[in-house]
């Protein structure tokens, strides 16, 4: 009986001890948990306090740099509006407007991790056209403008100066917007180095705790205004992509009409004359069949030799218009085929595992010839490599010589550079040159496009 009331006791004892253990690590737990959450919003207290102070001395620094913009939004008014009188000072003022623009986007950039894009329309450059006429941007003139015009329409004409410059104007109210919390600061603190009673000395004080509470507001809506009103629209890309995917296509219209005329001359001077000499000859034969057969026969040969070139121009023809090694065998044969009829040392690494299309084929097969004829003509170079290989969904040939260099796709209208520019163009392809002085010269075409199966020919 005893033993049993000691067991009991033991028990007791042991329920006990184990209830107060579990009081204690409860007891514990929210004495950490009441520490963590204390240190949480100290350091949260912290970090706003940390984050207010910031906002206070960057709202100062973005104010300053705001406010300097006004000498900028002077000349730009100043100039635009003499533009009417004085047209030569339109192109400074806004060019001045976008230096202050650039300025801000780089700020944006350093400051809040913003990258605000630019969306200027690209140089524009006359090209002359066929008929004496002048080609700038997607319009055709009949007179050919001064650099100075060109630019003077091409500023003026580009939405995103007008968007620079409403920004201009909107710049000093941001930068008060910005500078209001050191003002309330300033004031409030000022304020209560004074002695007043009464709800003066009050609102001075609301008014100190208002410009710290408010700092990280204001720096936010300066940065959220800012790129609102230097960001392009979201259809700004897709416009520029339009107004390129228009141009390309005039001028894939030009070509195929110069092509067609090229064509048509070439008949008219070639083929067909020789085809009329031949009629000419054998009505003639036939006159001198019976009275002198030796004359004949020289005419008869003198027809032969003439049906043979004439052959051959038509061949050269259809050469030109679409090589049949190039329908036949694909782009990579008929590249290697260039590089045999080169007088240079070509050589050629291709990895392509299919065919692209034939207006694609095409086109990189002209380009690369054309990139052939002005390495043995103009860079002096003996060497050339090409490099053809499909990454993704582009096709890319990069063509490499060991001339001279020095080349230029920008330094005048009808050059060779540009033609294959506008040809690649079409297919919103691109060219990327890299030719300096001394050598070597490397030009990277590429254009996107998929590749199917290989094809053989049936021939």
């Amino acid at each position: 009986m005893v033993r049993e009331r000691r067991e009991q006791w033991r028990r007791h004892q042991e329920v006990h001890r184990e209830r107060v253990r579990e009081r204690r690590e409860r007891h514990r737990e929210r004495t950490e948990h009441r520490r963590e959450r204390y240190e949480l919003r100290r350091a949260q207290r912290h970090e706003r306090a940390v984050e207010r102070r910031r906002a206070v001395a960057l709202g100062l620094r973005l104010s300053g740099r705001s406010l300097s913009t006004v000498f900028g939004l002077v000349v730009a008014v100043a100039g635009i509006a003499l533009t009417v009188c004085l047209p030569f000072v339109g192109p400074p003022a806004l060019r001045t407007t976008r230096w202050f623009a650039r300025r801000q986007r780089r700020l944006l950039a350093e400051v809040f991790g913003r990258e605000v894009p630019e969306a200027y329309l690209p140089a524009m450059t006359g090209e002359r056209l066929p008929g004496g006429k002048f080609r700038y941007g997607d319009r055709i003139e009949r007179k050919e403008r001064s650099p100075w015009e060109v630019e003077f329409w091409r500023l003026f004409g580009d939405p995103a100066s007008w968007r620079d410059l409403r920004w201009l104007a909107c710049a000093p109210l941001l930068g008060l917007v910005a500078l209001v919390p050191t003002l309330c600061l300033l004031v409030g603190a000022l304020g209560q180095l004074r002695v007043i009673s009464g709800p003066g000395h009050v609102m001075l004080a609301a008014l100190f705790v208002s410009g710290w509470l408010i700092a990280p507001g204001c720096v936010a809506a300066y940065r959220r205004w800012s790129v609102a009103l230097l960001e392009p629209p979201r259809n700004a890309a897709l416009e520029q992509r339009v107004q390129r995917l228009t141009e390309t296509r005039a001028d894939a219209v030009d070509t195929q009409a110069a092509e067609l005329r090229r064509i048509e001359r070439d008949l008219h001077d070639g083929v067909q004359a020789r085809l009329v000499a031949m009629g000419l000859n054998l009505g003639t034969v036939e006159q001198l069949m019976e009275t002198d057969p030796a004359a004949a026969r020289e005419l008869l040969a003198q027809s032969r030799e003439a049906s043979a070139n004439a052959l051959r121009e038509l061949r050269g023809l259809v050469r030109g218009i679409h090589p049949p090694v190039l329908a036949e065998r694909g782009l990579a044969d008929a590249i290697k085929a260039l590089a045999l009829d080169s007088p240079l040392t070509v050589e050629v690494a291709e990895d392509l595992p299919g065919r692209a299309e034939p207006p694609v084929e095409s086109a990189v097969y002209f380009a690369v010839s054309e990139l052939l004829t002005n390495a043995a003509r103009h860079s002096g170079a003996g060497r050339v490599w090409i490099d053809l290989h499909h990454t993704g969904d582009a096709l890319r040939v990069q063509v490499t010589d060991d001339g001279r260099g020095g080349a230029d796709h920008r330094s005048g209208p009808g050059t060779g550079l540009r033609g294959i520019e506008r040809r690649l163009g079409t297919f919103d392809g691109v060219l990327a040159l890299s030719s300096p002085r001394g050598g070597p010269t490397i030009v990277t075409l590429e254009l996107p496009c998929a590749l199917s199966s290989r094809r053989t020919s049936t021939c």
